[in-house]
């Protein structure tokens, strides 16, 4: 019984041991496939070999939850595909994107910090010379624009408002809020306030589009400027309504909702006010672009160009921004470059109307 048990015992012993000598060959194995598999890989070389590894900080001018950041979040795993580099969403609230811009504007010049630009705030500003604005946004390097928006005014579902005529007729304050002085917003509901000669009180100093939309539930604001992209869900959920859109011709997804172009025809001066929403049109279509810093080595442009482009056309990217209700309408760096340049060509007069609804003198 005894030697029977010392010849188990060593059959378990060489059992295992096998075992273990199995286990080990086959690591080794796979290691040396592994190693064949990253020695035919061809090697990163030039500037992909720069940002391999890196980190790309993205900076965002408005705090969490706002449209902006959700784009940022949602296009920065298919940036990363097409980089190597991880990217870092950094939030820096304040003046109404202000604060993030002139971060932006004055980063190191290496092509690891990128950022998100409100086109037509940062356009208005630098026209008015805002105080504070230590930017010029035509000499940003722009890696391509993410959306250009539909802008639209939102109103609560317990406003007692159920359109735009009515708010045009209220003979009363009706209060509109928007992120700070200067911002998209903010110029939005002025230009609607002096086109179409409301009585509005438009309070300012809002963080972002997700605290309007809160200040708008819990009844502090009647409602508020912004794109249709942030306004999509409340709206669908049956908590806010839109009764005003921008543009010439209605959005498909609003087809019965009028165009400030439509309601121009029953101002007092219908030729005046078109050449207002004319210019407001083209601030429109400077959108939501990425840019990077002035100075950038150009190598380093071209290649976060190409890379932003094939992560606004990723197929999964573009299935996940329509599930979300986030449209994408990509445009090149360099036709963002054409874009700022026609907003800021203003005619005098229409320039001097922003100048003075950006600095609050209307």
């Amino acid at each position: 019984m005894k030697s029977g048990g010392i010849m188990m015992g060593r059959t378990r012993l060489i059992s295992r041991a096998a075992s273990i000598c199995l286990v080990s060959t086959l690591a080794l194995f796979c290691m040396a496939a592994c190693q064949k598999a990253d020695t035919n890989k061809e090697p990163k070389t030039g500037v992909a070999a720069f940002y391999d590894g890196r980190n790309i900080k993205w900076i965002i001018p408005y705090s969490p939850g706002g449209g902006y950041d959700e784009y940022a979040r949602l296009i920065s795993p298919y940036l990363e595909k097409y980089t190597g580099a991880r990217v870092d969403i950094y939030n820096m609230p304040g003046a109404g994107g202000l604060r993030g811009n002139n971060e932006l504007f004055g980063a190191a010049k290496n092509g690891l910090t990128i950022g998100s630009i409100n086109g037509s705030a940062m356009v208005t500003n630098e026209l008015a010379e805002m105080r504070g604005a230590a930017y010029k946004i035509s000499e940003f390097e722009f890696l391509g624009r993410i959306v250009s928006d539909t802008r639209v005014l939102v109103i609560s579902l317990d406003s007692g408002y159920e359109t735009f005529e009515q708010i045009w007729d209220a003979g009363e304050d009706v209060i509109i809020g928007a992120t700070g002085l200067g911002g998209s917003t903010y110029v939005d509901a002025v230009v609607a306030k002096e086109a179409f000669d409301l009585q509005l009180k438009i309070v300012h100093g809002f963080d972002s589009s997700s605290v309007l939309r809160q200040a708008m539930l819990r009844g502090d604001i009647i409602g508020s400027w912004g794109s249709w992209g942030s306004a999509l869900d409340a709206v669908d959920e049956g908590r806010h309504r839109v009764v005003l859109q921008s543009g010439i011709e209605r959005s498909a997804d609003l087809a019965d909702v009028p165009t400030a172009f439509e309601m121009a025809e029953k101002t007092p001066d219908p030729e005046r006010t078109r050449a207002i929403l004319t210019a407001w049109e083209s601030l429109h279509k400077v959108g939501r672009p990425v840019a990077v810093p002035p100075g950038t080595p150009p190598e380093r442009i071209q290649f976060l160009r190409e890379a932003f482009a094939k992560a606004l056309h990723d197929p999964e990217l573009i299935a996940k921004a329509e599930k979300s209700g986030r449209v994408i309408r990509y445009a090149s760096g360099e036709e963002m470059t054409q874009l700022v340049e026609e907003a800021m060509q203003m005619p005098d007069n229409i320039k001097q109307f922003f100048v003075s609804a950006v600095k609050g003198q209307l």
